[in-house]
């Protein structure tokens, strides 16, 4: 997406989404639309029934919705998730009567949705946000942390778009649940010494 203050709306988890300018509101649909929310929950919680890994995939979609460029580095042969999107925003615009609800709060719900479908806990989001009109591709390979970062690279890339510390752990364990490519961490399981040695034999069994 395009500028950086869009980056901050868009990227990550609701503890940066709460520090916006915009006027965001957990009853923002309430008139507009009350039939939204609880449309976009029935087709999470049916695709996570389905395919337990879409919810990582839903919940990772949302930290990358600035990224929209799907051939960006950090989002090539990984997003996934597109069709479950497409599906919610059909059937949001079908309840609502027209399009109402921007694919940027469907990604921010669907997400919440996602990781209560899950098992894991809930939060209110906030929501009012507008979809760009235009991406970039520069922006996304350039801001975009690396799976390479170190803490304080990743500090300081945080820390560039107006993000602390605890936004940084909130986005990591949200890294916890779905499935790694074992390209991101296949060195570190092998040839890292500050990494539990338990783990990082679990880790080798499935990434020779």
């Amino acid at each position: 997406m395009a500028p950086r203050f869009n980056f901050l709306l868009h990227a990550f988890l609701c503890l940066a989404l709460a520090t916006t300018s915009f006027s965001l509101s957990p009853k923002f649909y309430d008139n507009l639309c009350p039939q939204a929310l609880p449309a976009i929950k029935r087709i999470v919680e049916a695709a996570v029934h389905r395919e337990p890994r879409m919810g990582a995939s839903l919940l990772r979609l949302h930290f990358h919705d600035c990224f929209v460029n799907k051939n960006a580095r950090g989002n090539f042969n990984s997003v996934r998730g597109f069709e479950v999107v497409d599906q919610i925003k059909a059937e949001v615009d079908r309840v609502c009567g027209r399009p109402v609800v921007s694919c940027a709060d469907i990604l921010a719900v669907a997400a919440r949705d996602s990781v209560l479908a899950l098992g894991g806990p809930t939060w209110k989001v906030r929501l009012g946000r507008r979809d760009s009109t235009t991406a970039s591709r520069a922006l996304a390979d350039s801001v975009l942390p690396s799976a390479s970062m170190d803490l304080p690279a990743l500090i300081s890339n945080f820390k560039n778009q107006g993000l602390n510390t605890r936004d940084l752990v909130a986005l990591s364990g949200g890294h916890t649940v779905g499935l790694s490519q074992c390209v991101i961490f296949r060195n570190r399981i092998y040839n890292a010494t500050n990494i539990d040695p338990t783990f990082a034999k679990e880790r080798r069994v499935t990434c020779p």
